[in-house]
């Protein structure tokens, strides 16, 4: 299982959970389907309905705001690079991340075994009720007041984002940006390598469109050119 830090603790209210993140809601009882998991509405027959299907809705919200968020914040973007910050902004992770800064685990309604084995805690867990969270505040409020809701902890995490993705990813990064341009796919020539067989260190620039943007060495071509890359994004400003 897939835990975020912390410890179980006891529920919270929807109206209090409502009233903490300053969201009032014109139907209580919007939220709290929201905040159910179908643990509990299996033990509890005379609740409203589990949140499975503003799950669904919220989902489609997320994937629709997340995209014009980032389209308009980044006008210059490849769309290979939109495609991949869009995919880690909903993917279950962040989306737990983002219901882990709103404490949204404190107001599940949980089964009595799913709250007692840790689900406030678990990952998909808290992924799915946010994305039902933002389905209930589509319903009740507008697309207006969930972009509201949604634009500060966007812009922390794309930044966060974007700089593991530079780290991890430089090389697919500088193609989408080459080719996004017209350039073409860069080419990563070994321009030397020094030391004896069994310890040899390569030195790899990058030519895009025939125009060297970056240098980088290391024990392998392989890694000399993902610095290389790193260098060549640095000098592009794309971090």
């Amino acid at each position: 299982m897939e835990y975020l830090p912390g410890s179980s603790q006891p529920e919270e209210s929807p109206l209090d959970f409502s009233q903490r993140i300053g969201i009032k809601f014109n139907n209580i009882g919007l939220l709290s389907r929201a905040l159910t998991h179908r643990s509990y509405y299996n033990e509890h027959k005379d609740a409203i309905e589990d949140n499975e299907r503003l799950e669904f809705l919220g989902d489609a919200v997320l994937d629709f705001l997340v995209a014009a968020w980032l389209y308009h914040r980044f006008p210059e973007m490849a769309e290979g690079q939109l495609t991949r910050l869009r995919a880690a902004l909903v993917g279950n992770e962040q989306l737990a991340q983002f219901a882990g800064d709103i404490n949204l685990g404190a107001a599940m309604r949980l089964g009595h075994g799913e709250a007692e084995n840790g689900g406030r805690d678990r990952i998909p867990l808290l992924g799915s009720t946010f994305e039902a969270l933002v389905g209930a505040l589509y319903l009740d409020h507008d697309m207006d007041d969930v972009w509201k809701f949604m634009d500060p902890i966007i812009e922390p995490a794309v930044k966060r984002i974007m700089i593991d993705q530079v780290e991890h990813h430089p090389k697919s990064i500088l193609q989408e940006w080459s080719q996004s341009k017209g350039f073409g796919t860069p080419v990563y020539k070994t321009v030397g390598d020094s030391g004896p067989d069994h310890d040899k260190y390569f030195e790899v620039e990058v030519l895009i469109d025939g125009i060297e943007y970056g240098h980088g060495s290391g024990h392998s071509k392989q890694a000399a050119a993902k610095i290389a890359a790193k260098n060549a994004l640095e000098k592009l400003g794309i971090r």
